[in-house]
């Protein structure tokens, strides 16, 4: 009997769900949003001493991690790891963004020793993913874009009673400031598009042409992170997303020409996110959707069918769903972290973790950096303060 809890940190909520995979209780599936959290990290450790002592212990607990770290107890986690996994300037500090928030809460994490909480890896740390499609890159995929994959895989092991090693898939998560989406061959996860090298989302604006990267650092010296939250299809739109809801969002289209443009673009986007990643792996069986937009029906409609004629074309006659989900509250990100909980305590679905290889993650996010060694050097001591 093993008790498991995952936590997914989104941009509007950080959800939180769990299971006995013994009774199939679900134990917890609740939504904190995030903007208390930025305010009061602790209050989520509050919540899991709870549940931690209305079940009398839980056997795991699969903390958020920004970009991710080796898979580790949080307890046994390094202050620079923690720094890494949360990059962010100065500046930004100062501004309070909400992965300070995070960052605070993970350093709360490392100080509960009395819960089992672990700190586990992104695309960018495992060595299923070749070396050199991490060339240069950062945004694989962050650690709680492998919790919807995981929660990918089972779905699909599932719903076709297959083993995790026959699993070709890629799933995409359409989230409310960012698209994402990672390719999985064999159960493995073998290329990921994070969402900050994504075409652009609802509201950030993915990958940026190396030549606004060069203006915006000379027209604007203390680049912010606020900036990667900007420039994306709420942008094109012209939309505010703070007082406009997706639904909202979603009605628009259908009567105003220029958010249709924006709408007609995003699924676009999307497609060329999947396309991309038909390179690394050639015939997925399926592509699994998930995230914030997969609640609003007529944009899924609108995604599912763009999709199969996208790939019909190309003579795939590929199944193109949701993930299914357990949790009535938390997302699929939740549900795939306390998945991930539950293998690393032993429990129902240790095969899937260890068919995913997670056991084996290493490295950090700037380890492929391939620029002269100086800037390298310079890049990881102003995050960290050290290491290499």
């Amino acid at each position: 009997m093993v008790k498991a809890v995952g936590i997914d940190p989104g941009t509007m909520s950080m959800d939180i769900f769990g299971f006995d995979d013994e009774t199939d209780e679900i134990i917890v599936d609740m939504s904190i949003p995030r903007d208390k959290i930025t305010e009061n990290p602790s209050i989520v450790i509050d919540v899991l001493r709870k549940i931690n002592e209305k079940y009398k212990g839980i056997d795991a607990i699969v903390g958020p991690c920004g970009y991710g770290i080796p898979l580790k107890k949080a307890s046994e986690t390094q202050d620079w790891e923690i720094m890494l996994a949360t990059f962010v300037s100065e500046e930004d500090v100062r501004r309070r963004l909400k992965i300070i928030g995070l960052r605070e809460l993970m350093f709360l994490m490392k100080q509960s020793k009395d819960l089992n909480i672990w700190f586990t890896p992104g695309v960018i740390h495992l060595p299923t993913v070749p070396e050199f499609r991490k060339i240069n890159r950062i945004d694989l995929g962050t650690a709680d874009k492998v919790y919807t994959v995981i929660a990918a895989i089972r779905d699909h092991a599932e719903y076709y009673n297959i083993p995790y090693s026959d699993v070709s898939i890629i799933a995409v998560e359409i989230g409310f400031a960012y698209t994402a989406a990672i390719a999985v061959d064999k159960g493995k996860i073998v290329d990921g598009i994070g969402g900050t090298i994504s075409w652009p989302g609802f509201l950030g604006m993915g990958f940026m042409d190396s030549e606004l990267a060069y203006a915006l650092a000379n027209a604007y010296p203390y680049f912010s992170k606020t900036l990667l939250f900007r420039g994306g299809i709420a942008d094109i739109a012209d939309v505010d997303p703070k007082k406009t809801s997706l639904d909202e969002f979603v009605k628009l289209a259908k009567v105003n020409d220029k958010v249709r443009e924006a709408y007609d673009a995003m699924i676009e986007f999307i497609l060329k996110d999947i396309a991309t990643l038909l390179v690394s792996v050639r015939k997925p069986k399926e592509i699994l959707l998930s995230g914030r937009f997969t609640r609003v029906k007529g944009f899924i409609e609108d995604l599912i069918l763009s999709i199969k004629r996208f790939l019909l074309d190309y003579g795939l006659e590929t199944n193109v769903r949701t993930i299914r989900r357990r949790a009535k509250i938390a997302k699929e990100g939740a549900e795939g972290a306390a998945i991930l909980a539950n293998g690393i305590a032993g429990g129902k679905y240790r095969k899937l973790i260890e068919t995913m290889e997670l056991f084996k993650s290493s490295g950090t996010i700037f380890d492929y950096i391939k620029l002269d060694s100086s800037i390298k050097k310079k890049i990881v001591e102003l995050f960290t303060g050290k290491h290499k």
